[in-house]
């Protein structure tokens, strides 16, 4: 298996985990405002079969993400675990190359996440505005991205998808891998609607493909009913070979332990052929962010 999404960190290098306790959109984190390293992470993912893992930027200091890189390649290699690395880079900033050349200096790196996801609940805001996607500055910045094979995660709720998926078909060379499944935090069936129709507009873009992960992110609970309902629902519009498992810990942790998420993604995929079940636990994270 390959975890395409997971965090390790210090806590005194992320601001928001040192600074008072703040409505998150996963809730309350007091268990996880502390040190999670590596070999934490190796202990929760010990017996799950996992081989390697994808590191995805935690929100440090935006100042800081060359030092963020270094972090986790140095804990990957005192731990002799595989890990490749999507940093943070500013996608606003006037000419992007500067900070992705410093970055690229780090063999590790698979690609960039700058978080565009925006809601009317404040509670689950976190971009400047809705429309991050459709800005042309954004736009050409992260077309840069396929000039150094690097992928890009792209965090987006339901009502901003179709931007995202203009984003997409504005940079057919970079592949986009949609974080969480699209957040789908409204389960009316309004809200199931909604989140249906934007994914049906970002499988319909060929290099976008769909993480299975932070699925206990609204629910605050490890949940085998959901993950069967958003993983039957995503391999239906996106395929299998376009969809791949990711823990989101030590987030999940705060509801689960490792097993037991792993267990829950396992049971809903086992109706699936065997050679789409490995798709998903593997083959199309290794595809996606070409990991050696």
């Amino acid at each position: 298996m390959i975890d395409a999404h997971f965090h390790i960190w210090r806590q005194a290098d992320l601001p928001w985990l040192t600074g008072p306790m703040q409505p998150r959109i996963f809730g309350p984190y007091e268990p996880i405002r502390r040190d999670y390293e590596i070999e934490e992470y190796l202990a929760d993912a010990a017996g799950s079969g996992i081989t390697g893992a994808v590191y995805v930027q935690a929100n440090w200091a935006p100042a800081r993400a060359l030092d963020e890189v270094r972090f986790v390649a140095e804990s990957a290699k005192r731990a002799e675990f595989p890990v490749g690395i999507v940093a943070h880079a500013d996608l606003l900033a006037e000419d992007i190359r500067p900070a992705l050349d410093a970055l690229a200096k780090e063999p590790s790196m698979l690609g960039v996440r700058m978080q565009l996801h925006w809601h009317e609940n404040p509670l689950y805001r976190f971009a400047s505005g809705p429309e991050l996607a459709r800005d042309p500055v954004l736009q050409r910045n992260v077309a840069r991205l396929g000039d150094y094979g690097w992928s890009f995660d792209l965090q987006v709720f339901a009502g901003q998808m179709a931007g995202a998926a203009e984003l997409a078909a504005a940079c057919p060379k970079v592949t986009f891998v949609l974080q969480h499944a699209g957040m789908l935090e409204d389960l009316s069936e309004a809200g199931i609607a909604e989140w249906r129709s934007g994914m049906k507009l970002l499988a319909r873009q060929p290099n976008v493909v769909s993480k299975l992960s932070g699925l206990g992110t609204f629910l605050r609970r490890n949940d085998p009913a959901h993950i069967a309902f958003i993983l039957a629902e995503t391999v239906a519009m996106f395929g299998a070979s376009r969809c791949l498992f990711g823990s989101n810990f030590p987030i999940e942790k705060l509801w689960t332990s490792h097993a037991d998420l792993i267990s829950a993604h396992r049971a809903a995929a086992a109706s699936l052929p065997e050679a789409e079940q490995a798709q998903i636990f593997a083959g199309t994270a290794r595809q996606t962010y070409k990991l050696r």
